[in-house]
């Protein structure tokens, strides 16, 4: 069975003024630890049976008037103020499609088409041209939090919220019923204008997101989940590791739970005041041509052999008890030798990149991979956060991105929800910098409010973020990206990197 709308009707799009901004400006707006907590990171959303995230947090009456004379003095943009630094500029931005109400998630992309997921479903956009995309299809399938990826044919979409049954037509039922169901569901693309449920597959523990390693027959499929309770039945303690779907190909209806790998044997990291115990995987980046894995498990990173798909191997686990408290997402350098590891504290939900928070927490981490084969080992380097101060009603924190593809270099685009898109160059891997941005202002000058960017993805020739208002595509010039718009993919799951330049 299966759910889907058309829209054949061009979506208008709606052009907001903007201003320059400076990079590097500064200013103090003070922190709202006491609201979301620095002991709180395993809140990253969303947990067995949660639904989409919402924040609505009264700020005091002297940060709300910090936050009105932050606005008034130009020094954080006005409420929905776009800007940006010159070498990033916007060509396009479509509201949110109409009947999808959940929060936008991730993206991939395939040809001419984006795949935009949210928590009820997911949006098809027609990007043939950059400058005016258009929606060409909507498909309603809740169960948050929509983590979704392409193949060929075939679309795979996380499910991380229990529901009655596994079809598009379930309602919420708590993870603790015996008959809940949380999992994998998989769609036919064939015609992105009118996808086709297929297939679904159940996971111990849902799938909060996933990772595709492709074969030529089959598809396998890594699902990271977590937070297991003694009464939810179909996820038990200790969930120390990740669950295996494995989809063929020519037969997607027979798609099954393939294995159960267990990554963490000893338990994991325990957990402690300021870092989140381990008790399962956030989000995985497979780079098949390398045969590795990065994964982010919450309070452990960790380095993977894929040479055998079906069986991924630990080499090496690291631990940043000081300044990580929710290891997130994870991207390799275009030749490998170095991880990016995102830190999501106060799971997406806080206003993490104020001056009180300072320039180490809600970071990303980089880390070399040193040695080889069996030896591999990470070494940590250096963190990087943007240098731009949101305020105290923004949520911020290092969220989701994709390298560009330069040759020589260490470039990446980046989500920081309402502190918008970075790009930043890490070349250097002990002084990494901001090298442009792209945000709005915030969306109240008075509650602290769930927003902005969830991912933002470079694709053939463009950057692509899945923003709480929309689709945002945005244009980069810049001489040390130069080159990177003559690399062209068929198709992109950014958790399945390729190797941008063996594909030339």
């Amino acid at each position: 069975m299966h759910t889907s709308t058309r829209e054949d009707a061009v979506t208008s799009l709606h052009r907001t003024p903007f201003r320059r901004r400076r990079l590097g400006v500064t200013f103090v707006v003070a922190g709202l630890l006491a609201a979301v907590g620095m002991t709180g990171p395993a809140a990253a959303v969303p947990g067995p049976g949660d639904e989409a995230p919402t924040v609505q947090e009264q700020l005091s009456d002297s940060r709300r008037a910090q936050t009105e004379a932050a606005i008034e003095s130009g020094e954080i943009p006005g409420i929905d103020e776009i800007v940006h630094s010159d070498n990033l500029t916007p060509v396009a931005d479509v509201p949110r499609a109409e009947g999808l109400a959940g929060t936008n998630s991730d993206l991939a992309f395939q040809g001419r088409y984006a795949f935009a997921g949210n928590y009820d479903g997911f949006v098809v956009y027609d990007i043939r041209r950059p400058s005016d995309p258009r929606i060409v299809a909507r498909v309603l399938c809740p169960g948050g939090q929509g983590d979704i990826s392409v193949s060929d044919d075939l679309l795979f979409l996380s499910v991380d919220s229990s529901r009655s049954d596994d079809s598009c037509s379930s309602t919420g039922l708590p993870a603790t019923e015996e008959e809940a169901w949380e999992g994998v569901r998989v769609f036919d693309i064939s015609d992105p204008r009118s996808p086709e449920y297929v297939a679904a597959v159940e996971t111990p523990c849902g799938s909060h997101t996933h990772t595709l390693v492709p074969e030529r027959r089959n598809v396998y499929v890594y699902v990271s989940s977590y937070s297991p309770s003694p009464t939810f039945p179909d996820c038990q303690p200790p969930h120390d590791g990740i669950s295996i779907v494995k989809v063929p190909r020519d037969h997607p209806e027979r798609a099954r739970l393939s294995s159960f790998e267990v990554v963490f044997p000893d338990g994991g990291f325990p957990g402690d005041e300021n870092s989140s115990a381990t008790s399962g995987c956030h989000d995985i980046t497979a780079y098949p041509d390398l045969d590795l894995a990065a994964g982010a498990c919450m309070g452990d990173g960790v380095l993977f052999d894929i040479s055998e798909a079906d069986s991924p191997r630990v080499i090496d686990t690291v631990r940043d008890e000081e300044h990580f408290a929710f290891w997130h997402s994870a991207t390799f350098s275009q030749d490998g030798r170095k991880i990016v590891f995102t830190d999501e504290l106060g799971g997406g939900g806080g206003a993490m990149c104020n001056e009180e928070i300072g320039p180490e927490l809600g970071a990303n981490g980089i880390y070399h991979v040193r040695g080889r084969g069996d030896d591999l080992r990470l070494d940590f380097q250096s963190y990087f956060k943007i240098p731009r101060h949101q305020a105290d009603t923004e949520n911020c924190v290092a969220h989701n991105g994709s390298l560009v593809p330069v040759r020589g270099r260490d470039i990446m685009v980046q989500s920081w929800y309402q502190g918008g898109v970075s790009l930043w160059d890490f070349t250097d891997s002990g002084n990494p910098r901001e090298i442009g941005y792209f945000e709005r202002g915030p969306i109240t000058e008075d509650v602290l409010s769930f927003g902005g960017s969830w991912s933002a993805y470079y694709y053939n020739g463009y950057v692509y973020s899945n923003d709480q208002k929309g689709l945002d595509v945005l244009r980069i010039d810049d001489r040390r990206t130069d080159g990177a718009d003559r690399v062209r993919l068929d198709e992109l799951n950014v958790q399945t990197q390729p190797d941008y330049f063996s594909r030339r």
